[in-house]
């Protein structure tokens, strides 16, 4: 009898193998990933695999709300931001017929817009004084949305301002990721629909568990005031993004804000999320008034998620690369094909310089970011680590382009989360970028091959271990 049960807990434990390795064929990297677990934690295992590794396309519910009413709007919203673009506009670097530049005029989310001003926040304090006091001078509508919400100093602030401006009768819609803001009160939230503010939950944790979506988490970051001012880059709404967090300490970020055609396109982001949750169809045309910026930046916003990747993006702007490749990421947890690139753009004698922070905020990322420095210190990379506090910025710069926003430079973001950058054409918003990049240049510690390789053989085998498990971050 004891028998049997042996040999049925080894067909159940064979068919769970099973199960993983024909499902995930295509993602050799995670099926590794997953079979680890499952060794680890035989039942619990699979069970985890069940509820948080479904595919995005597998969700019927998600399907059905690719209304087709968007994508008629989207046309109209494209052709209409086309005609604000004068051909004596048009600069070299956007009709260069490279295959980056084929790659981002043909992309199908997005157009490259026109008519923009750009501002550029290195720190959180002058980010968030800025959406305040636009916030403040709202006088229709307010759209934000974060990954993060806390009810601390900060989030009070935000919540006391939304609070008077929808008393005001300006508009107020919040949106909120469920697994990023899961510490977030209800009473927070109950104060400000009390005053007319809606809200709305990207994924609640317990739903997205029973219906596998979990793993898929809403990281853009979000402010958009009238329709004519827009933000996004890397801040959530918290007191330790303003450095009061005394385990990180001074907190790095870049954030931005904008004028002009590119805002329409950060509002379009906006709505279609708040329709995903609240099933709402937003299109009026006070949402999305003409542009009075007189602006003359190139920027293109990329809307990105599982079902439209940052990854051929990212990939295009490192093999492109001819002289310099600029990467700042609190994340360095590339996908074969991102790693691959990196090292033949050095093997080519590009100018490749990485800066990764020197404290972590989770360690396990942290290992696995620093399993691939070793190698691609051995091709002639360069790698910093960041000194005066916590390095939250995601930049890449390549060549004379630019991206930045709130996806870094590892699995989830490329294809497991839904993440909104720009990508910027004009030489002044690169010069200051390449400004700040050389500043945290300037306060970062060299990663040295010699040095790192007498490592601690305990950390190589962390770093081993969280490199195996890293497809599931």
């Amino acid at each position: 009898m004891q028998l049997l049960w042996i040999i049925a807990a080894l067909l159940l434990f064979i068919i769970q193998i099973a199960s993983i390795i024909i499902l995930e064929y295509r993602r050799s990297n995670k099926a590794i990933a997953w079979l680890i677990i499952l060794f680890l934690f035989p039942i619990f295992g699979f069970l985890l695999y069940y509820f948080v590794a479904k595919e995005y396309f597998c969700h019927r519910t998600l399907r059905r709300k690719k209304n087709r009413h968007w994508e008629s709007f989207k046309s109209d919203l494209i052709h209409r931001c086309k005609q604000r673009i004068a051909i004596d506009m048009v600069e070299e670097t956007v009709c260069q017929e490279d295959n980056l530049h084929a790659l981002l005029k043909n992309m199908p989310s997005i157009p490259i817009t026109a008519c923009n001003e750009t501002t550029i926040y290195a720190e959180g304090e002058q980010a968030f004084e800025a959406m305040l006091e636009s916030i403040a001078g709202a006088r229709h509508h307010i759209h934000i949305e974060f990954y993060i919400i806390r009810d601390d100093n900060l989030g009070t602030r935000f919540e006391r301002l939304l609070i008077r401006k929808a008393q005001e009768g300006v508009q107020v819609r919040l949106l909120y990721d469920g697994f990023g803001s899961r510490r977030l009160g209800k009473a927070f939230l109950k104060r400000l629909q009390d005053a007319g503010v809606e809200t709305g939950c990207f994924f609640p944790p317990v739903a997205a568990f029973f219906d596998k979506r979990l793993n898929y988490r809403n990281h853009r970051k979000i402010v958009v005031v009238d329709g004519k001012i827009g933000f996004l880059g890397g801040l959530n709404i918290g007191d330790e993004y303003l450095g009061k967090d005394p385990a990180f300490g001074y907190w790095r970020d870049t954030h931005f804000s904008m004028k002009g055609d590119a805002v329409l396109w950060i509002q379009y982001t906006f709505l279609t999320d708040w329709y995903l949750v609240k099933e709402q169809i937003i299109t009026d045309s006070v949402y999305y008034p003409v542009q009075e910026s007189q602006g003359r930046e190139f920027v293109q916003i990329v809307k990105s998620g599982p079902d439209e990747t940052i990854l051929e993006l990212i990939f295009s702007l490192i093999v492109s690369a001819k002289k310099r490749l600029y990467i700042e990421t609190p994340y360095f947890v590339p996908d074969p094909g991102i790693l691959l690139a990196l090292k033949t753009a050095v093997i080519s004698g590009i100018d490749v310089r990485i800066i990764i922070p020197d404290v972590p905020d989770k360690k396990i990322v942290y290992y696995a970011s620093l399993s691939y420095v070793q190698e691609l210190l051995q091709a002639g990379a360069r790698f910093y680590c960041y000194q005066k506090g916590f390095l939250h910025s995601k930049v890449i710069i390549s060549d004379n382009l630019a991206c930045s926003g709130s996806a870094n430079m590892d699995i989830r973001s490329f294809c497991g989360q839904f993440e909104l950058n720009a990508v910027f054409f004009d030489g002044k918003v690169i010069d200051r970028l390449v400004q700040d990049f050389f500043r945290d240049l300037s306060l970062s510690q060299e990663i040295l091959l010699p040095e790192f390789e007498k490592r601690p053989g305990i950390q190589k085998m962390k770093e081993v271990f969280a490199r195996l498990l890293s497809p599931l971050f």
